[in-house]
């Protein structure tokens, strides 16, 4: 099966060929510079990270460019409010973005463009947008005339008419039409502002992500992409000013992912009702919040809850288990051809399955219901294997954690040593259920065995009912003693 992705300017799976064989050019929106990121934000860095990640196991040669808008409305009146200058501001906040994704584990960008770097690039491709009749100017602001584009609305699906009942438009005397957007704005009081034909001033939103897209990709790319939000009017800008000036086809796939709700409504700064990426990493390991934002198709809204990120939470714990398991189990001479067929095995039908999922549009939703099935069976072979009291050559258990650390670059899943894990859920749980550290925990551990051995079975009864009293919950194991938070 070939990869299959959803367009939405065509609202249809098409068969992916990119314009130049074994390359791919690919360009997702970021973030406007101006606050700290939400999870919205994550889930559509996450979901372009897999893409990209999974293009290059394809065996594609990618060139993936991220912008950074670090020149805005937003941007310039933080920065007028704790007057500093606007770049101040948005140096703070692409800094915190960077180490958000850093934590949340997303593969960097080939380029990541600023848009106040490419201020030239886009005077010139205004005064081309000018020239051929599109653009228009008054008093010092040039503006696109949507009329002039007669495909005008093709990938929201809208006509002018349309449009002009429904959307949210600035209002602005000098527009021929009020859909017509901004290009250019002229110099205003306390706002940054270059020199141009038009006399000093900015750019426009839009124009950025035309500009620097094509400047790194050239003039089709092979993928834009973003949030759904974006689809207007920003997406339907740049297709209108990008074509307006090459009469070319802008981009031949529009991937766009659904919204995080809370609450039945879309998560977002304007409403008040967001979780920023660093709150949420205070209370869940990143690997949990990965695997929750993947466990719905991209395409698809997500409902962002304490109960789903738990029930990540539980089914990764599940998958450590079971990698806690195999490595006790794989410290031993004995070899068993059936045992070694029947992981092998199971291990292939997973990589087929992995594959037919995510060449069907990405559908990262599938695949983890594939992982998670093949844990469900691959446990029962692991119980099987020590009611026998065998331990196993480690070649045994190869092709199948091949596989899951395979399939887990291409998710940015299962990363960790398993100990690591462990240790990294007992910390964040700590921290935001009980009064113990870690330390103490593992001290009265050491004080219940001792009791125990000593037979006081008083004194290790109480050790447990204080711990669990805390929150703690112990578990005693052939390999000793083992304890969790509660959930």
């Amino acid at each position: 099966m070939s990869l299959k992705i959803y367009n939405t300017l065509s609202r249809k799976k098409e068969e992916f060929v990119p314009t130049k064989q074994g390359k791919v050019g690919m360009y997702a929106c970021g973030i406007t510079a101006y606050d700290y990121c939400h999870l919205g934000h994550a889930r559509a860095a996450i979901v372009f990270d897999v893409i990209y990640r999974y293009l290059l196991f394809l065996g594609y040669d990618v060139v993936y460019v991220r912008n950074f808008t670090d020149v805005d409305d937003k941007i310039i009146n933080k920065a007028n409010k704790e007057k500093v200058d606007f770049k101040e501001i948005a140096e703070k906040y692409i800094k915190e973005f960077t180490i958000d994704m850093d934590a949340l584990g997303v593969k960097k960008p080939t380029v990541e463009p600023k848009a106040s770097e490419h201020i030239l690039d886009m005077i010139d491709l205004i005064k081309g947008i000018i020239e051929k009749g599109y653009g228009y100017v008054k008093d010092g602001d040039v503006f696109f005339s949507v009329e002039k584009k007669k495909d005008y609305g093709k990938l929201s699906g809208r006509n002018l008419e349309e449009m002009e009942a429904g959307a949210r438009i600035e209002i602005d005397e000098k527009k021929t039409n009020p859909l017509d957007f901004a290009l250019w704005k002229s110099s205003k009081p306390n706002e940054p502002s270059w020199d141009s034909p038009w006399g000093p001033g900015r750019p426009g939103w839009h124009i950025e992500c035309s500009v620097m897209s094509q400047k790194y990709l050239g003039e089709t790319l092979d993928i834009h992409g973003g949030g759904k939000d974006l689809i207007f009017p920003h997406h339907e800008n740049e297709i209108a000013q990008s074509e307006a000036f090459t009469d070319k086809p802008f981009v031949n796939y529009w991937i766009h992912n659904g919204f995080v709700f809370i609450d039945q409504e879309k998560m977002s700064k304007s409403l008040g009702n967001f979780f920023t990426i660093k709150e949420i990493l205070q209370s869940f390991h990143p690997e949990v919040v990965r695997l929750f934002l993947l466990s719905n198709h991209y395409r698809s809204p997500i409902d962002f809850n304490d109960k789903n990120l738990l029930d990540s939470q539980s089914a990764l714990d599940r998958f450590y288990t079971m990698m806690r398991k195999i490595n006790d189990l794989e410290k031993g001479e004995t070899e068993d051809t059936d045992t070694r067929r029947e992981i092998r095995d199971l291990s292939e039908r997973l990589r087929i399955k992995f594959k037919d999922a995510m060449d069907d549009d990405f559908n990262t939703a599938r695949v983890l219901g594939e992982i998670f099935d093949t844990v469900r069976v691959f446990n029962q072979i692991l119980d099987n294997i020590e009611r026998k009291g065998n331990l196993f050559n480690s070649k045994t258990f190869i092709p199948l954690k091949d596989t899951f650390k395979d399939i887990g670059n291409i998710l940015g899943l299962f990363k960790l040593e398993t100990e690591e894990w462990f240790q990294d859920t007992k910390r964040i749980d700590l921290e935001k259920e009980v009064e113990l550290t870690t330390d103490r925990i593992e001290s009265l551990i050491k004080e219940r065995n001792a009791a125990r051995a000593k037979k006081d079975w008083n004194k290790a009864d109480e050790i447990r009912e204080y711990l669990n009293l805390k929150g703690i919950i112990l578990e005693d194991t052939a390999r000793g003693t083992k304890w969790k938070v509660k959930r």
